[in-house]
């Protein structure tokens, strides 16, 4: 490993010192206060975003963030006297909360490059990286670039390991498949979709030693320095804190320390059996569970509102009400979940100034986009009362709004309460979409896990089995809810 370089921060700090002494032998004055915690952040909070899957620099531990990128931010924030609020999105998440002003602050073992330096202030460098290959484990066939001809690699979007792919692929001609995280790729890898992964060495090294079914064929590549990223102009004095903090944790050894941590051969896990894996998963599990249902009970909830809201507007007399309702519909019906989500928790922020938490942007999305749907189900509940039904109400003299709610509306809710019941299904599921954005549901959860024990298959069955019977249930008091009301 290589040494890590001088930081700007200690460079600055021994040329005051020097000055101080030759012009008045101040140096231990000098000294304290260099160590002392910066005045411009102290008591200070921070919101600081990371990836999900960077095991050994960001990984789940007993459902606690731990890793070389979350030991050298908490200790470094001690020091210089502020907090940090953690928040694990995912790399790409990650960036585009920080552009959208969401966080204020990314560690995510994110290379320097040239291209980011125009978009993000960097720290200085805390980790000298390197990108390796590595095959299935069974793979003999394999075992330099020049047996890539033809092939498909994979490697993690965005990363150090995608660029050194991409540089060397017309030269071996082979083509480069970028994913997400690194548990997907081992997993492509094992599962034959691609011959290889180029991976950043200490996260490779960390899932063969977790029995990630990979092993490494080449050597290290040099590759490009980690630093903490801050977006262009803004908060020069946390990026400064962050220079001081991680300048004091090398002079101490504190950094060494928390390297050896991590990269000197990690400890496996004991028990691998399923069982252990389900009662380790647990605490985890329960968490996301409680949060899928908070943000599917909030979204139908407002969903209603907005269905029977709208489903009115569409069968009113009023141009100007079924035009609105025709437009929202379309919005949310016309566009992908996904993008909505995006929009909500990153573009907006951007639009507005203002950020916004992301359970409510997960609840803003989930709500509006069912409530396109029920706006439709409430429509077609109403046209599939008989005209005549109407048409007697307002014969025996009742308005248009005491015709509807004591004789269509009565009728129309026993159409649509299946279709109803179908929907608040669909939101509960929908909000695994909502891991994009790092909303710590369920699905985002067990991502989590095998993130870092690199037990894919085995970790996904626990969590599909949790969301089928919890929708088996829903489905069930949904029915008998229906029998009861509508018998």
């Amino acid at each position: 490993m290589s040494k890590i370089p001088h930081s700007r921060a200690g460079k600055f700090t021994l040329a005051v010192t020097a000055l101080v002494a030759l012009a008045g032998g101040f140096v231990g004055v000098t000294a304290a206060a260099a160590s002392s915690p910066s005045t411009e952040v102290s008591g200070e909070t921070y919101i600081i975003g990371t990836d999900t899957t960077f095991a050994p620099f960001e990984y789940r531990e007993d459902g606690e963030l731990t890793g070389i990128d979350m030991d050298l931010v908490r200790d470094i924030a001690a020091s210089q006297g502020f907090t940090v609020e953690i928040q694990s999105l995912g790399f790409d998440a990650a960036l585009q909360a920080l552009q959208s002003n969401q966080v204020d602050g990314v560690i995510a073992g994110m290379s320097i490059t040239d291209e980011r330096e125009l978009i993000f202030d960097f720290s200085d460098p805390y980790f000298d990286s390197g990108v390796q290959m590595a095959v299935a484990e069974a793979n003999t066939e394999i075992t330099a670039y020049a047996d890539l001809a033809g092939e498909t690699v994979v490697a993690k979007r965005g990363s150090e390991g995608e660029t050194f792919a991409n540089s060397i692929k017309d030269e071996y001609g082979f083509t480069v498949k970028a994913l997400a995280d690194s548990a997907t790729m081992y997993d492509d890898v094992k599962a034959g979709n691609s011959v290889a992964v180029f991976d950043d060495y200490p996260v490779l090294a960390y899932g063969i030693n977790q029995n990630n079914g990979l092993k490494s064929v080449t050597e290290k590549e040099q590759g490009s320095s980690y630093g903490f990223a801050v977006n262009k102009g803004q908060n020069p004095e946390l990026l400064a804190a962050f220079n001081a903090g991680l300048a004091e944790l090398e002079a101490s050894g504190a950094y060494q320390d928390i390297l050896d941590t991590y990269l000197d051969a990690p400890a496996a896990s004991s028990d691998t059996s399923f069982f252990g894996l389900l009662s380790d998963s647990a605490p985890a599990l329960m968490k996301g569970l409680g949060l899928t249902l908070l943000a599917t009970a909030l979204s139908i909830l407002i969903a209603l509102v907005l269905g029977v809201l709208f489903g009115f507007f569409t069968v009113s007399e009023s141009r100007i009400l079924r035009g609105i309702a025709t437009t929202y519909v379309s919005i949310f019906r016309g566009t992908p979940l996904l993008v909505q989500a995006f929009f909500f928790y990153f573009g907006l922020p951007q639009l507005t100034g203002q950020p916004i938490d992301v359970l409510a942007a997960g609840v803003l999305t989930l709500s509006l986009n069912a409530g396109a749907y029920m706006t439709e189900i409430v429509r077609g509940g109403i046209q599939s009362v008989d005209a005549g039904q109407t048409e007697a109400g307002r014969s025996l003299g009742l308005g248009y709004v005491t015709t509807m709610r004591r004789v269509v509306l009565p009728q129309a809710v026993k159409i649509m309460t299946p279709s109803f019941i179908n929907q608040f299904v669909m939101t509960l599921k929908d909000t695994s979409l909502l891991a994009v954005i790092g909303f710590a549901e369920l699905t985002y959860q067990g991502q989590q896990i095998y993130a870092a024990n690199f037990r894919t298959g085995e970790t996904l069955l626990i969590v599909a089995a949790i969301y089928f019977i919890v929708i088996n249930l829903l489905t069930m008091l949904s029915n008998k809810l229906d029998k009861r009301f509508n018998k």
